[in-house]
């Protein structure tokens, strides 16, 4: 089990890594600070109220997984996670 966290830590590292190397790698007119690196989602901008409303609790996104507020991955989009609990419940 050590070694999984380990493994999970370098990767994350690495993507961390991977994400800022990318935006380096642009022209600072076109550093936006968010895209994809390896199929993953990142963004390192700063947070807001709407893009963590927009990111959490959004009936517009039909997706339960959707890009994380700041950082690399994912977060749950805890509107459709409740939707299709009640649609299994029902």
């Amino acid at each position: 089990m050590r070694w999984r966290n380990r493994l999970l830590g370098i990767i994350g590292i690495l993507l961390v890594v991977l994400a800022i190397l990318d935006q380096l790698g642009r022209r600072p007119e076109d550093r936006d600070w968010h895209g994809r690196v390896l199929g993953f989602p990142y963004d390192f901008r700063m947070p807001t109220v709407e893009r963590l409303q927009a990111r959490i609790w959004n009936p517009a996104d039909q997706r339960v997984l959707v890009p994380q507020v700041f950082g690399v991955g994912w977060t749950v989009n805890l509107y459709q996670l409740k939707r299709r609990a009640q649609l299994l419940i029902a």
